[in-house]
């Protein structure tokens, strides 16, 4: 997902993470938009490396020590030298990184699957489509439930994409600041706002988003609510920890954050899978530890009130949603 920082995607969704299965190791769904390793003969150190697929039943224990060693071997591997070039010719960190990916190869690939036609679309693409519908969906029905009128409600929609959820939000009568670091995303979000305008029938409560290219860090002011979807994923731990007291400063009275959970299992589907990047995956992609997002939230004097957890076969998040730590609501 586009991202409005360095900070997303994360990512969220709808009941507790289920503890992996110790003898379906090789069968677990792949993480968040960390895809599952093609079976392909890689042409580097990799080819030597097991794919999740070639893993046998294993015992907890031995699934822990494969874990241990696959994880030292792809350290010693490339993904990491490769997005230091990437980050290097973009002139920065991941943030430039992210900029660049966004504006060019990523925008084309995450158009395709924040869209709707199918042609052209594989099967992959269209999974981690659903899957984000899915935590879009997860997340208007969170406000809709809340006490929160979302008619007239000010919302600040930080790293909006394409608009899956700016326009949803101004469909209801919501006051809707829609903000990304990738220029290309607000251009094409804000194209789809304006179709979606001229097919309001007379007397729709629809609210033209005011479309900004911003990144996290830069947004300001104050909201009702903040929402930040698939958009950690792209912030390593400290400063995703930094940016949600951020975000949490600008939001009044709910704030709704996704991101892809860390555990043993994901943490090495997602290093297997960087074994064989595809050209279009070239940023960082960072899990967090529920505990991490939680203490962050608390540091910065909110709760999670809501959570929930969205998986499909390439597509996993959390997300929560968290009010002011004395809010009864």
């Amino acid at each position: 997902m586009a991202r409005a920082g360095v900070s997303t995607a994360p990512l969220s969704r709808l009941h507790s993470l289920p503890p992996p299965r110790p003898t379906l190791l090789h069968h677990r769904p792949q993480p968040h938009v960390l895809l599952r390793p093609q079976r392909k003969a890689p042409s580097t150190a990799a080819a030597a490396l097991p794919t999740a697929a070639d893993l046998p039943p294993l015992s907890l224990p031995a699934a822990a020590a494969a874990a241990a060693a696959l994880a030292a071997a792809v350290s010693l591997s490339d993904p990491e030298r490769r997005r230091r070039a990437q980050a290097e010719a973009a002139g920065g960190g991941d943030k430039e990184a992210v900029r660049a990916y966004f504006n060019s190869t990523g925008f084309e690939r995450w158009r395709k699957i924040y869209g709707s036609a199918t042609e052209g679309v594989n099967r992959v693409q269209l999974d981690i489509r659903e899957g984000h519908a899915q935590t879009v969906a997860k997340a208007l029905a969170m406000l809709r439930d809340s006490p929160l009128q979302l008619a007239g409600a000010t919302v600040c929609d930080a790293g909006c994409g394409t608009g899956s959820l700016s326009i949803p939000l101004a469909a209801e009568g919501a006051d809707v600041l829609a903000s990304d670091i990738s220029a290309a995303m607000v251009s094409e979000a804000q194209r789809q706002a304006q179709a979606a305008l001229a097919a309001q029938p007379a007397g729709s409560p629809f609210r033209m988003p005011r479309f900004e290219v911003r990144d996290l860090e830069s947004l300001e002011g104050r909201y009702d609510v903040v929402v930040c979807l698939d958009v950690l994923i792209h912030y390593p731990r400290e400063e995703a920890r930094a940016m949600i007291r951020h975000l949490a400063s600008l939001a009044g009275k709910r704030l709704l954050i996704s991101f892809a959970p860390r555990t043993l299992y994901f943490d090495l589907l997602k290093r297997v899978g960087e074994l064989f990047p595809g050209p279009s995956k070239a940023t960082r992609a960072y899990l967090h530890a529920e505990r991490d997002i939680e203490d962050a939230l608390r540091e910065a004097g909110w709760r999670v009130a809501n959570r929930g957890f969205i998986s499909t076969q390439f597509y996993f998040a959390k997300l929560f949603e968290a009010v002011p730590a004395g809010s009864s609501s």
